[in-house]
């Protein structure tokens, strides 16, 4: 972004090694396992994999249900299994019990929860749900249950971005440069209102009828909002290696739209090349 760029890549890169080792503590504390990648077979590169987060759909892993979660959330949301997870939060299916439909209910991990603080992540969710865009995953529910700090989203089935390049590798150019159309479209319509994604990754690029939908604005707006600049030194850190921006990587808080557009950028080329940058 200015002449000094070969020095802060440098400096980012040496932040982001530091990054995955927090960021690979933090999942082996909720899953006591090493790594990430989807169960299976897949065709994700050696790079793909040490750079993409740590989180699975957990179709070879059987996680038992929050006990206190589910009593809590007990006449609202039903909760049928664990479908992700990741260095951040935990996903699950549920059933919205109101309104008769399938949610995905994302909590965050309780250390997390702990240091973000309910009063502060629900109002700045409640700002993040203004949010609406045809590519952008609309939240439809949020708060505290059992000390648990939750949002609720529509539940897609369809696989996300990250799944699709673990099967195929990399996509057809048209397909990744409409992807790329929509995504972009979403950013400018949230930039306009003030809002960064900070997080912009395949995990996060969900699917509907085939349409491409952004996700976790609202986890990004919250948490970068109500921790403040030390969010990584809870072993909880906001981004993920291979997309952030230097000036993400490098712990910059003045952040704009440019750091979205770097992360936007290092998207395409995993999606048209297979490897992350």
């Amino acid at each position: 972004f200015d002449e000094n760029a070969a020095q802060r890549l440098a400096a980012a890169g040496r932040v982001r090694r530091e990054i995955m080792l927090l960021d690979g503590a933090a999942h082996r504390r909720v899953t006591g396992r090493v790594g990430g990648g989807l169960c299976g077979q897949s065709r994700e590169t050696e790079k793909q994999r040490q750079y993409h987060e740590p989180s699975r759909i957990l179709d070879c892993v059987s996680i038992q249900l929050p006990t206190e979660l589910v009593a809590a959330l007990a006449g609202r949301y039903d909760l049928s299994r664990t479908v992700g997870q990741g260095g951040m939060a935990t996903v699950y299916h549920a059933f919205d019990t109101r309104h008769q439909r399938d949610v995905a209910l994302k909590v965050l991990l309780p250390g997390l929860a702990a240091h973000v603080g309910a009063d502060r992540f629900l109002k700045e969710i409640r700002i993040a749900a203004r949010l609406t865009h045809p590519h952008i995953l609309p939240l439809y529910d949020s708060g505290e249950a059992a000390g648990f700090l939750y949002y609720v989203m529509p539940y897609l089935p369809e696989p996300s971005l990250r799944q699709r390049l673990a099967s195929t590798g990399t996509l057809e150019p048209h397909e990744a440069l409409t992807i790329v159309a929509r995504v972009a479209d979403a950013l400018t319509y949230a930039h306009r209102l003030g809002i960064l994604h900070r997080d912009i990754k395949p995990e996060n690029v969900l699917f509907a009828e085939g349409h491409p939908i952004v996700a976790d604005f609202g986890i990004a707006k919250a948490i970068s909002s109500a921790s403040g600049p030390n969010l990584t030194k809870t072993g909880f850190p906001l981004g993920t290696p291979g997309y952030m921006s230097p000036e993400q990587a490098g712990g910059m808080t003045d952040l704009d739209a440019r750091t979205d557009v770097y992360s936007l950028a290092a998207l395409t080329y995993e999606m048209l090349v297979g490897e992350v940058l």
